[in-house]
């Protein structure tokens, strides 16, 4: 043994000493040195222009300093998105929020790392690292509030409460940045800095001011959580403007607060395109170079989506900015890309041994399925509808979710080799001698279907069946096709980045698709198109829908009135940008569905599962949407649309069970089905594994857990304006009236107990307290109970929130079995924000609850809440 340690021994030295024996060409590429020596050494041999266009997301490779080409701008919110590979997918970061397990959030964005890792290093290896979606630096995650269930990319947050938020975020970022003490991971980024959420269409001139005490009470905790104490590589400011300053520029958020108070030392990006807004939209600076002067004086070290920052070359020799206030941001820019190793053998950098299949590991898979089941919501359960036996005979599933793969992959998704929707779910899981129907019935706001055809066999062109199909790699369908091929139908979604074929990738190009449609009877056929982000549709040379430079999004139809036997030559030419890619052309004949007569038809159904709700199709980012409740990828209503409503009423007439599963990224209004249907489950948009997770809920292989990270309103009466910031009245923390469900509700199907609670009667002003107190599951059924600990200041006289969340636990428990759980309450936690933004102490009596919900809500199945009062001193 004591020989083989001598080898070991030597061998380290030789390599040690020829380590040190090796020439290096540039001091900055010898790995002995520091980061911060070696990161002065690039940047002090870069000419300015140099230094500034690596300033652009973008950044060219500088070859005669052998430093590689890098793209900054990647996603990876739950699960790597946009990648041309195939990757595990999650639930959207709304339903992660609602698994209230902080745990789960750290291991699955560990997860992402890996695959981003493995991606990553395919990259490398392939010499493509100058490609956008295949880099280290993930712009997430999205940390803003929740504040309004009208803002559309409310599903991409942890929701309406700033510890939540906090908490959960603090866990991805640990997870995603990893633990080793010199090398990151990958390099998360808070985002959108700050006081940013909607409206949508209004973000590029958007001016906030909110008071002192809501900026630091509800828009920033988590943002300081994330720099101060999770060590967050990156932030992105927001489009918006904040008290007149665009938020890239702005003189408290960025130079007082972020830089100065909190100590970030990291890079910051804007959003995309958000240096342009300064001079396009806000108004706030003549031109290019004034604006991208004033961003990087402020901190912002990355002009994403645009070029404007080329103009710092102008703006040093006009004096606006220094080179050497330039060199700050380059260092900074350099001291991420060191720390991920990107200038180091991958030999020392243990994350670039990650393999190209870790991807979609079977580990990772199953935690998919894991956080889909966990962020599952009963919301009510009557008379123990569910769960359903699976001796079951007969199962109608209806609904414009039950069969939908864009509802349960959210948006800033990656795209998986498998995903089960609701339907494929309630197959397999439903037994052998059970019947599963399928009826979409509708659509998620009107009740007229196209009855589709299937007329694959009517296309031929030059004596083959189907479509040819040219792909251009470009917009305008210039020049020759990089290649053709014959498709037998047109019906195409491409994520961001994935490859389509001959070298195309699902952004920037165009395509044209032409065919001899043979008519097989006479009569009106309705044609259907759908695509972004533009198409022209011809008919024998005629132009017969044209959105080639404005699409409104949502399907186009055009009927054609056809003679038995007879040619049309179809034409649809269509172009793609930035974003997911589609295009479809669909036929057949349009028909409202008769709810009476379809309650008639399946009336011998032994139950009825209607997935509705709304999709990543309705909101989103910035989104050209044209349907009722719905505008620019918000909503201009929360209430469910109407035509669902009037479908389940016709659903419970037969009286038969019907189960509400739910799919939303936002708080839905559903106050008739909150009181007449017998089940409703809020399913969020679960990721790959949706319908499974949701299937096993419904039969009861799964005992739900999860809680609302929101508040579910009545009705829109309920809302304050959209457009106003202060939070008055907003979120479980202020809000006076009764919500239909509330912050923390979750039901189960086996029932909790709360005793014996140990609870300080006095605490000591600026001391940590621990309290705990004893669960036990006194139901038949083994299940999770989220214990949730708040908060609240009885003395009106003092501003505070109504209630404030202050810890959080989810815990497993077998029928019969107790567990003790214990919090420790900080200094920081027993304090509140004053009128002037500062933390202070609470003094006197405050009121704790301990539970599983809020203190003034009542849940069924968690039983008693534990309620006192501390005395602090």
């Amino acid at each position: 043994m004591r020989v083989r340690l001598s080898q070991m021994l030597i061998v380290l030295l030789l390599f040690s000493a020829a380590a040190k024996a090796q020439t290096f060409k540039y001091p900055f590429q010898n790995y002995h040195l520091s980061f911060e020596q070696r990161v002065s050494d690039l940047v002090k041999r870069l000419t300015l222009e140099e230094k500034v266009s690596q300033m652009l997301n973008s950044s060219p490779a500088i070859q005669r300093l052998e430093i590689p080409a890098y793209d900054w701008w990647n996603e990876t919110l739950h699960g790597v998105a946009r990648t041309p590979f195939k990757v595990t997918v999650y639930p959207q970061a709304i339903g992660m929020a609602a698994t209230f397990d902080q745990t789960s959030l750290f291991k699955m964005a560990e997860y992402s790392a890996i695959e981003g890792r493995a991606i990553y290093n395919k990259a490398v290896e392939t010499g493509r690292t100058n490609e956008r979606y295949l880099g280290l630096t993930y712009w997430t995650p999205n940390i803003n509030i929740f504040r309004d269930p009208r803002w559309g990319r409310g599903q991409e947050t942890y929701g309406e409460d700033p510890f939540l938020t906090a908490v959960l975020g603090d866990a991805f970022v640990r997870g995603l940045q990893g633990n080793d003490p010199k090398y990151l991971q990958a390099a998360a980024c808070a985002k959108h800095y700050a006081v940013h959420s909607g409206p949508e269409p209004l973000r590029h001139v958007f001016d906030v001011d909110v008071s002192s005490y809501d900026l630091w009470d509800t828009y920033l905790p988590a943002f300081k959580k994330l720099v101060v104490s999770s060590k967050v590589a990156g932030v992105m400011c927001a489009y918006n403007a904040f008290r007149t300053q665009p938020c890239c520029a702005s003189d408290l958020l960025m130079t007082d607060i972020l830089r100065n108070q909190w100590g970030f030392k990291g890079y910051v990006t804007s959003d995309c395109w958000a240096i342009d807004d300064f001079f396009k939209n806000h108004k706030t600076h003549p031109d290019a170079a004034s604006a991208s002067a004033d961003a990087v004086f402020h901190g912002t070290d990355i002009d994403c989506g645009t070029s404007a920052y080329l103009a710092l070359v102008q703006a040093v020799k006009e004096g606006k900015i220094t080179e050497k206030q330039i060199d700050v941001s380059i260092k900074r820019l350099f001291m991420i890309r060191f720390r991920l190793g990107m200038f180091d053998p991958p030999s020392m950098v243990k994350y670039a041994r990650t393999p190209f299949s870790a991807l979609e590991s079977p580990a990772h898979r199953e935690h998919a399925l894991k956080m889909a089941r966990q962020s599952i919501v009963l919301l009510k359960n009557e008379n123990n509808t569910l769960p359903l036996k699976k001796t079951i005979k007969k199962i109608v599933v209806l609904g414009p979710n039950a069969d939908n793969p864009i509802s349960i992959l959210g948006n800033y998704n990656g795209t998986p080799s498998q995903l089960s929707t609701v339907l494929q779910g309630i197959k397999d899981k439903a037994g052998k001698n059970t019947e599963v129907i399928y009826e979409k019935a509708i659509n998620f706001t009107n009740d007229t279907l196209l009855n589709y055809e299937d007329v694959r066999k009517q296309y031929s062109f030059a004596g083959k069946l189907g479509l040819k199909a040219e792909y251009y790699n470009n917009k305008e369908l210039s020049g020759s096709p990089v290649f053709t091929t014959t498709e037998e139908d047109i019906n195409h979604l491409w994520q961001e980045g994935e490859m389509i074929a001959g070298g195309i990738r699902a952004n920037n190009f165009s395509a044209r698709y032409t065919t001899d449609f043979k008519a097989a009877v006479s009569g009106d056929l309705t044609f259907e198109l759908e695509a972004d982000d533009g198409y022209r549709f011809t008919v024998n040379g005629s132009v017969v829908a044209d959105a080639w430079t404005k699409n409104r999004w949502g399907a186009k139809t055009y009927n054609l009135a056809m003679k038995k036997d007879s040619v049309y030559r179809l034409v649809l030419e269509y172009w793609q940008g930035e974003g997911k890619g589609n295009v479809r052309l669909s036929a057949g004949t349009y028909q409202r569905t008769n709810f009476a007569a379809l309650a008639e038809r399946f009336k011998d159904a032994d139950a009825f599962i209607f997935a509705g709700g709304i999709s990543p199709q309705l909101e989103g980012e910035e989104m050209k949407v044209d349907f009722p409740g719905f505008e620019g990828g918000d909503r201009t209503s929360i209430l469910l649309p109407k035509v669902q409503t009037e479908l389940m009423k016709a659903l419970k007439a037969t009286g038969k069970p019907v189960v509400f599963v739910m799919m939303t990224g936002s708080a839905i209004a559903i106050p008739w089905e909150a009181e007449h249907m017998p089940a409703i489950l809020n399913a969020w948009y679960g990721g790959q594994a949706a319908g499974t997770a949701v299937a096993d809920v419904i039969f009861g292989d799964y005992n739900p857990a999860g809680r609302l990270p929101v508040t579910f309103y009545k009705d829109d009466a309920e809302l304050p304006p959209f457009s106003d910031y202060s939070m008055e009245n907003r979120t479980y923390r202020y809000y006076k009236g009764k919500a239909l469900y509330g912050f923390g509700y979750g039901l189960s199907y086996t029932s909790f107990n709360y005793d014996r609670a140990t609870i300080p009667a006095t605490v000591v002003k600026g001391k940590p307290v621990t309290v705990s107190v004893r669960v036990t599951n006194t139901g038949r059924a083994a299940g999770e109970e989220v214990v949730q600990l708040y908060l609240s200041n009885p003395d009106q006289t003092v501003k505070s929130a109504l209630k404030s969340l202050k810890g959080f636990k989810r815990i497993n428990l077998k029928p019969g079995e107790s567990k003790v759980v214990a919090f420790s309450l900080t200094p920081a936690d027993l304090s509140y924000v004053n009128e002037q933004g500062q933390s202070t102490p609470y003094s006197g009596k405050i009121s704790l609850s301990i539970g599983g919900s809020q203190p003034d809500e009542t849940n069924p199945t968690s039983g008693n809440l534990i309620k006192t009062t501390l005395l602090i001193k």
